[in-house]
């Protein structure tokens, strides 16, 4: 194995199939169940993890690592000294106990958190490494071979490689982006605020752009904090091995705090703001920093949901401002929804689809619409599950009706992550732009009010009504099954992605599906949520025609 190999996988699985040519067979025979199934299962299901040449040494699947300027040499070298008797090659003696089976037990318990049954790749893989147990190889091989015959007719299989495609060619090929020659050099870097989600895309310029960069907030406490965030950050890559001395001081150096903008963005090329999300104060921020920051400089802002070109409004120059989108957490989620404001000139965009790149970030363009794209969705979605329930539904009830869709984590689970405040905050917004469809659910409100981090408790260990929760609540008397409850969030989403491709908030349905990907972890095996609609038979339900044409999604009808 090199050393300089950046990524390896056996990523089957995640596409909707399970490792042939002997990958479930050999694979726990070689390095034992435990590793197998960590290889086979649990990366493939945490968005196609990827190994490097030296954890592939680590876990045994290599018996030798040579750095890579001389691996054709060393391993030539190598495999004659083996040949020859001069190297032995020593393997651990592999656990056909209950090790075993507790792997296999551990590799379903993953499966059922990430896809819950919905998905049949997965269960298949490990019904192949449980029989594995014995040593018969032939039969692991003809169980491979069956299982490959079955999921390749299946829409599993379809349905990931349209995914798999969106993400590895249109992602990036971003549609409606300027000419790449129009975008400008991005040599410094301000950052207004200095709290935990600007300290994070802090973290990212630095260590993507390698860049100045220079935090600004309105104390001295809040600076140092940020400023602390960031060097704590990098001095755990540097103890991860991730990073080198030399570069954990360098990076340390290229980030600094200061209170006085006209000190720190003088000669700064890009600046993004991250403060409350409130447009007057965005406002405010962009008018302070438009006086002081070169007349070149990007103005972006990081708003969930606020009208980008409502904030450039004030402003000399608005069309410098453009929407810069991430998610949370910023250093996992690859999606960037990059907004046109009504007045952005190409120069500006051209840039911020260059920074994107250079972040390794999924840019895709959106019209200055209310939340943009996932947000707009995903609040429309749980918006659906919040009416439910203030209508009398059981919160069980509602979370478990659309577990057939194996999301990554239940609708109000999600909340607890965005955050209860931040979810009711986007639904104002949206109540605000289109009040017959986006409600305020008063129970939410209740919930933030009450200064609750979310409607559960985990003291077992799993999520459980938050009985201070379930007090606060107040229920009509209408309760709907579980396949009702379903039947009404998926007609509400397919209706409103209908009027966003309507409305030209992206330029094709494909985008939509992109976006969900890569910032809300919509799953692989659905192959996006479009195809799946029209698969259903939701899109014509709703909207009388499919997002799709037929075969578009290489996915079954």
């Amino acid at each position: 194995m090199s050393a300089a190999v950046p990524a390896f996988s056996l990523p089957e699985v995640f596409l909707g199939l399970v490792p042939g040519w002997g990958g479930c067979t050999l694979l726990p025979n070689l390095i034992g169940a435990e590793k197998a199934v960590s290889v086979i299962i649990e990366n493939s299901l945490n968005q196609n993890k990827q190994l490097k040449g030296a954890q592939v040494h680590e876990l045994g699947i290599a018996d030798a690592i040579f750095e890579g300027a001389d691996f054709l040499e060393q391993s030539l070298l190598w495999t004659a000294s083996v040949l020859k008797g001069e190297i032995v090659v020593e393997r651990p003696v592999i656990d056909r106990g209950e090790a075993w089976d507790q792997a296999v037990a551990k590799g379903r318990s993953i499966a059922d958190s990430k896809v819950h049954g919905a998905a049949p790749a997965a269960y298949r893989a490990l019904d192949i490494i449980a029989a594995a147990k014995n040593g018969d190889l032939q039969q692991g091989y003809d169980a491979e071979d069956k299982a490959l015959a079955d999921l390749i007719m299946g829409g599993e299989l379809r349905a990931g490689i349209y995914a798999f495609n969106l993400v590895q060619k249109r992602a990036k090929r971003p549609a409606g982006a300027p000419d790449k020659s129009l975008a400008r050099p991005v040599t410094k870097v301000g950052v207004v605020g200095a709290g935990l989600m600007a300290s994070q895309l802090a973290l990212l310029f630095l260590r993507c752009l390698e860049v100045p960069v220079v935090l600004t907030d309105i104390d001295q406490e809040r600076v140092d904090k940020g400023v602390g965030y960031v060097h704590s950050e990098i001095d755990k890559l540097l103890g991860k091995g991730r990073i080198n001395q030399d570069k954990a001081n360098r990076l340390k150096a290229l980030v600094t705090g200061v209170l006085d903008k006209a000190e720190g963005f003088a000669d700064a090329d890009f600046i993004i703001e991250a403060v409350f999300e409130e447009m007057g104060v965005k406002q405010q921020v962009f008018a302070e920093v438009e006086a002081v920051a070169p007349a070149h400089a990007i103005l972006a802002t990081n708003t969930s949901s606020l009208s980008v070109s409502e904030m450039a409004s004030k402003l000399k120059h608005p069309e410098r401002v453009v929407g810069f989108h991430f998610f949370n957490p910023v250093a996992v989620l690859p999606l960037l929804e990059i907004v046109r404001g009504e007045q952005t000139d190409d120069a500006s965009l051209a840039t911020a689809f260059g920074v994107a790149k250079k972040l390794k970030k999924t840019a895709v363009l959106v019209k200055d619409a209310p939340a943009f794209v996932v947000n707009r969705i995903l609040t429309r979605f749980m918006g659906e599950i919040q009416n439910v329930i203030d209508e009398g539904t059981p919160v069980d009830v509602a979370e478990k009706a659309v577990e057939p869709l194996g999301l990554p984590m239940s609708p109000l689970v999600l909340l607890e992550l965005v955050g209860p405040a931040i979810g009711l905050h986007v639904s104002e917004t949206l109540n605000r732009a289109f009040p017959d469809r986006f409600t305020v659910s008063p129970n939410l409100k209740r919930v933030v009010e009450a200064g609750k981090r979310g409607f559960y408790v985990y003291d077992s260990g799993k999520p459980e009504l938050d009985p201070e929760v379930a007090a606060l609540l107040q229920q009509g008397d209408t309760v709907l099954t579980e396949e009702q409850v379903r039947a009404r969030v998926l007609d509400a989403v397919a209706r409103e992605i209908g009027l966003m491709l309507d409305e030209g908030v992206v330029a094709e349905a494909q985008d939509i599906d992109l976006c969900l990907i890569t910032g809300a972890g919509w799953p692989f095996h659905l192959g996006g949520i479009t195809p799946y609609l029209d698969r259903e038979g939701v899109s014509e339900r709703v909207n009388g025609k499919r997002f799709l044409e037929q075969g578009v999604a290489s996915v079954p009808a």
